[in-house]
């Protein structure tokens, strides 16, 4: 019955996040002036928006049923929300910068809003460990399962390796005469990352996004009175 219950607490934990990072990947396309993320209704943070039914939903409950005799193999299974669509066109732009600068910004608005979305429930859990009692003491850790989380999807989608949000600010960054690499990795890259999650090396390229969540939740620890 825990192990439902936590699978549970996971699934929850995913959609939010997946809701704020798409999110903000809306959010900034169209404060520069795309009209088409708020003609799908994506700058929202009602998760039903951003829910993928493979992605979102099946993958994260499939792998959470197979991590219950294989934990290895369910948790190479990952998840992720719809993604939001862009229309960037210099004339409807509000603000005057290059079509590739733009990706790279609104690329990075979605890690960009998982780790607002972790300061912010940085918050809630020391008011709720500091002044909360009973059931509402005991969300406290959940809520801390969730900063991990968020900080853990900031990491991973800034691997540079497309489809992840990485491969965009990569793109943006590099000059022009290294369009090669970039050319590469979006041929490529989808095989790369896959070829990192079913050996296991991509636990590799996390060890710095455990070392700062794991960091950043026992500092919040020690803040508790």
């Amino acid at each position: 019955m825990l192990h439902v219950r936590d699978g549970m607490v996971y699934l929850l934990a995913l959609i939010l996040s997946i809701c704020v990072h798409e999110f903000g990947h809306a959010w900034v396309a169209d404060k520069f002036g795309d009209p088409l993320p708020k003609s799908q209704g994506r700058v929202t943070l009602n998760p039903i928006a951003h829910i993928d039914p493979i992605g979102t939903l099946f993958l994260p409950i499939l792998g959470f049923v197979i991590s219950i005799n294989d934990p290895a193999v369910g948790a190479r299974i990952l998840g992720w929300g719809k993604p939001v669509q862009v229309s960037l066109s210099p004339r409807s732009m509000s603000r005057k910068f290059t079509i590739r600068t733009l990706h790279l910004f609104i690329a990075a608005a979605g890690p960009g809003m998982n780790i607002l979305f972790a300061i912010v429930l940085s918050g809630v859990f020391l008011a709720l460990a500091n002044f909360g009692a009973g059931k509402m003491l005991q969300l406290a850790m959940p809520v801390a399962y969730i900063i991990q989380m968020n900080i853990g999807l900031a990491f991973f989608n800034l691997i540079p390796c497309p489809p992840l949000d990485g491969g965009a600010i990569l793109k943006g960054i590099l000059p022009r005469n290294l369009d090669y690499i970039n050319d590469a990795l979006e041929k490529y890259g989808f095989m790369i990352l896959f070829a990192l999650l079913m050996t296991g090396a991509l636990r590799y390229f996390m060890i710095p996004a455990r070392f700062v969540s794991e960091l950043w939740v026992n500092q919040l620890i020690g803040w508790v009175r």
